[in-house]
């Protein structure tokens, strides 16, 4: 049964599932859908036009669901979505997109500890851990299986590739590329994440094609362009490959080199 404390406000309006429990001095605004087993622990906020999948949890002080910081918005209904068994620990903090009908994405089974924040219109794929007080800026596309270390900011627009893992204190302001750890200020890209690797059941195959590719990127005087030849017709075209090429000539504001 669906259980609300006798201090927490809950707007008539908002859409609650199954078995959602909602703590003390809890407010949850008209616009919010709350998924089937949700937890919001205590004096939490969530507002806007959001939605958290089932089995997610909200710990004390988050705010989730605010208006954009982006000073473009013009009103309208921008959303939030959290998808399955997200965890939002302490103070963490989740923005609506700016647009009319535009939406922040946070994926399924990630962990957003204390302090970290969503920016407006970043998009966070499923099983992403972002530690303590790490920052995402507007427009930000994290892929899945990423982790992203306390302290670390991450620039407008930069996008960080599946299973890559980026040091505490980290600054990104261009992509970082799948599958690689990354550290600093400024940003050095160190070698492939083989520990991610492994964890995530990656072919001993793989992890030497990727270790290659690595050193074709970053121990090579060649240009991006003829590096990235140079894999595509040396390497085998593995899945693990192929989406390392694709992802980086995807690149709008270039690659941390």
């Amino acid at each position: 049964m669906t259980n609300i404390h006798p201090t927490a406000i809950v707007d008539p309006g908002a859409q609650l599932g199954a078995d959602v429990t909602i703590g003390p001095y809890c407010v949850v605004g008209p616009n919010v859908v709350l998924g089937d087993r949700c937890v919001l622990k205590a004096q939490c906020h969530v507002d806007g036009h959001t939605t958290l999948g089932p089995g997610c949890e909200v710990w004390p002080f988050a705010s989730v669901g605010g208006k954009t910081q982006d000073l473009k918005y013009k009103g309208g209904a921008p959303r939030l979505v959290v998808g399955a068994a997200t965890v939002i620990r302490e103070c963490a903090t989740l923005n609506c997109a700016t647009a009319d009908g535009n939406e922040t994405r946070v994926g399924s089974h990630c962990l957003l500890m204390a302090c970290s924040h969503v920016g407006h219109d970043s998009i966070v794929g499923d099983r992403v851990i972002i530690a303590n007080g790490s920052l995402l800026a507007g427009h930000v596309l994290i892929e899945d299986d990423v982790i992203l270390g306390g302290m670390s900011g991450v620039h407008q627009f930069v996008r960080i590739g599946t299973m890559a893992i980026l040091g505490g204190c980290t600054k990104a302001v261009k992509d970082v590329p799948p599958y690689m750890m990354a550290d600093g200020d400024p940003l050095k890209v160190v070698g492939p994440n083989t520990v991610g690797l492994t964890r995530h059941n990656i072919s001993a195959e793989a992890q030497q094609a990727l270790r290659q590719a690595y050193r074709i990127l970053y121990r090579t005087p060649l240009l991006l362009k003829d590096a990235l030849a140079q894999i595509e017709s040396t390497l085998p075209p593995l899945p693990e490959i192929l989406h390392l090429l694709s992802f980086i000539r995807a690149s709008t504001r270039s690659l941390s080199r």
